[in-house]
């Protein structure tokens, strides 16, 4: 690991202030990303500042009828909410998916946002990739590419996010909070905050490098059934190959958001008219543009027959 200099921010502002401050820096709350790069010394900051302490932790509700989620709320605080468990199952159901429960004690609402690819050439620094040097090559474009997008990528890279909350978010259509060191603050539509790779793989939202992330907004829930279903190697402690979040109506009617394909969480509004006829018809359309390596071409037919059971199980409760 590198050497780097700390501080603990006492307001949002002062936080964003002090990494615009210094060249190099990164905001830290549960580090369960960050300090894993940092000891492989693919993350390299100069100065971390501490964001712990700045009361981003609550979940309130809002205006609207939806909840403010609060950055520094830690997962597992967030799934056994009772508010969340009650009209977000869907959210609840995602983080649960993820990691372990002592990696949820501590990963927070925007680190998990954040957190990067766990494609093994990225971790791999003997290996060519342009998400961690830009311009260096794809070592996983004609390499072992079996947990790899199939959808989204691009000639720079093939990577996908690893995120499970975050497709869940995807499908309730949240809304990222920020603020910068100049006090201005904007609203981010999830839909619009993860990119993808096109030929800048290393810039991988639309944040700003001053830019933090205060709170997620959820809008008025849905209703309906929700449902998350995860296709991963384990049972536990694993990534998602595919990952279904659902939120499907008694009529059939509703949304989908695929994970494990894409280098964001993969919806296609478009495709959602077709709920009513099935997986088959939703699938097609969603991944219409789909260009599957030879290792990962098993997670289209995969989608569909995750996206089915998903159906089926909502048809039946």
């Amino acid at each position: 690991m590198k050497q780097f200099t700390y501080e603990r921010a006492q307001s949002a502002a002062d936080a964003a202030a002090a990494v615009a401050r210094h060249r190099g820096a990164k905001f830290i709350a549960g580090g369960t990303n960050l300090l894993d790069l940092m000891k492989l010394e693919i993350e390299t900051p100069t100065h971390l500042v501490d964001v712990n302490r700045l009361g981003l932790d609550r979940i309130e509700p809002t205006a609207e009828g939806g909840l403010r989620i609060g950055a520094l709320v830690r997962n597992t605080d967030l799934a056994s909410d009772d508010r969340v468990r009650r009209d977000y199952a869907v959210l609840s159901r995602a983080l649960l998916a993820g990691a372990s429960g002592q990696l949820r004690n501590a990963a927070t609402t925007a680190g998990n946002l954040l957190q990067r690819t766990r494609c093994p050439y990225f971790y791999d620094t003997a290996q060519p990739c342009n998400k961690r040097v830009p311009g260096s090559g794809c070592g996983a474009i004609g390499g072992y590419s079996r947990q790899h997008a199939v959808v989204g990528s691009s000639d720079s890279c093939i990577a996908t996010h690893p995120s499970d909350m975050a497709v869940a978010m995807r499908v309730l259509d949240a809304n990222v909070e920020t603020v910068r060191a100049d006090g201005r603050t904007r609203v981010i539509p999830i839909a619009d905050f993860h990119r993808l790779p096109g030929d800048t793989p290393h810039i991988e939202t639309t944040l700003q490098g001053d830019e933090l992330i205060t709170a997620v907004t959820l809008p008025k829930p849905l209703g309906g059934k929700q449902s998350y279903r995860k296709v991963r190697d384990r049972a536990s402690y694993a990534f998602a190959l595919v990952s279904v979040a659902a939120v499907i109506g008694k009529d059939g009617a509703g949304r989908v958001a695929f994970g494990g394909v894409a280098h964001k969480p993969w919806r296609v509004e478009a495709a959602e008219a077709a709920m009513p006829r099935g997986a088959a018809a939703v699938t097609e359309r969603a991944f219409a543009e789909a260009r599957p390596t030879h290792d990962n071409a098993f997670k289209l037919p995969l989608a569909t027959r995750t996206l089915t059971a998903v159906i089926q199980e909502a048809r039946t409760a």
